[in-house]
């Protein structure tokens, strides 16, 4: 149908590394998703590695949540079910809405790739302040599927149906 494409629109998206042990050389799942989400178009509006604490984790995605730059925020790790595994502690309290459907969907996916083992993925997503906020596992495969097989056209304006990235404007509705 003529006059029905729509223009790509870039999103600021700001990356999280949730590891005790990674730092900027070794952590190759924020490395991943900063060059999918780049080469996707998207632009970079952060970058941080911190400790498995739900303070330090809570007290980035806070300021990124304020960012009026920052429309999405990913994090990778700490959604597992250890002891040191508190992301989505750390997160769901600063959400507004959750997106149950983001960690049901990604278990499925993940269900293709990894069988039962993807009932350990506690990943979610939701809205916080305006700003997407998307949570996922540590692994780089993790992380390659989650961009991959969702994230990507979920952020992707051209996306139709309907898209994350064309609700940004009513999120504060």
């Amino acid at each position: 149908m003529a006059g029905t494409e729509r223009e790509f629109i870039a999103l600021g998206i700001a990356v999280l590394t949730v590891s005790d042990t990674r730092t900027e050389a070794t952590d190759k799942s924020g490395a991943l998703l900063v060059e999918r989400l780049e080469s996707a178009g998207h632009r970079l509006a952060g970058r941080r590695i911190v400790v498995d604490d739900v303070y330090a984790i809570r007290a980035v995605v806070s300021q990124w949540i304020a960012d009026p730059d920052v429309e999405v925020v990913i994090t990778t790790g700490g959604t597992g079910v250890t002891g040191r595994d508190g992301t989505p502690e750390a997160v769901s309290v600063l959400l507004d809405k959750q997106i149950e459907g983001f960690g049901e969907m990604f278990r499925a996916v993940s269900f293709d790739e990894i069988g039962t083992s993807s009932l350990q993925s506690r990943c979610l997503g939701g809205v916080a302040n305006g700003t997407f906020v998307f949570c996922l596992p540590g692994s780089s495969n993790a992380c390659a599927t989650g961009w991959d097989r969702i994230l990507n056209a979920q952020l992707d304006y051209r996306t139709r149906p309907c898209n994350f990235a064309e609700l940004m404007p009513r999120l504060k509705e």
